[in-house]
C-alpha cells in the first residue's frame, strides 16, 4: 500500500480528466468552486471531445476530497469516470479558473 503525503508534506498536482455529461451545465463553475473551499489553485478546461480537463495543485489531501466530490455524484451534468495523474507542484499556478 503506497504512502500518501501528510498535509503538510510538498504540495502535489492533479490532472484529472472527466468524462461524462460535463459540459453545459455548470460543471467546471461547480469544480472552481469546491476547489478553492479546498485552499486549491488550477483550473477546469472544456475540450472539444466533451472532456473536462481538471488540473489542480494543493496538500495531496486536498486534492483527495476533490476527486471525491467528483465521484460523490453530486456534480452538475454526470462523471462516468475520472483518469487521475499526480505529480509535483509546479507552482506557477494563482486562483481557480474556469477556461
Amino acid at each position: 500500500m503506497a504512502e500518501h503525503p501528510g498535509p503538510d508534506s510538498d504540495p502535489v498536482r492533479l490532472t484529472a480528466w472527466v468524462h461524462g455529461r460535463v459540459q453545459g451545465v455548470g460543471f467546471r463553475w461547480w469544480t472552481r468552486a469546491r476547489a478553492l473551499e479546498l485552499g486549491l489553485v488550477g483550473s477546469a478546461t472544456n475540450h472539444a471531445d466533451g472532456r473536462v480537463l481538471i488540473v489542480a495543485e494543493g496538500h495531496r489531501a486536498d486534492c483527495d476530497n476533490l476527486l471525491d466530490l467528483l465521484d460523490q455524484g453530486r456534480s452538475p451534468g454526470h462523471v462516468d469516470t475520472v483518469v487521475v495523474q499526480w505529480g509535483p507542484a509546479r507552482g506557477d499556478l494563482t486562483g481557480f479558473v474556469e477556461r
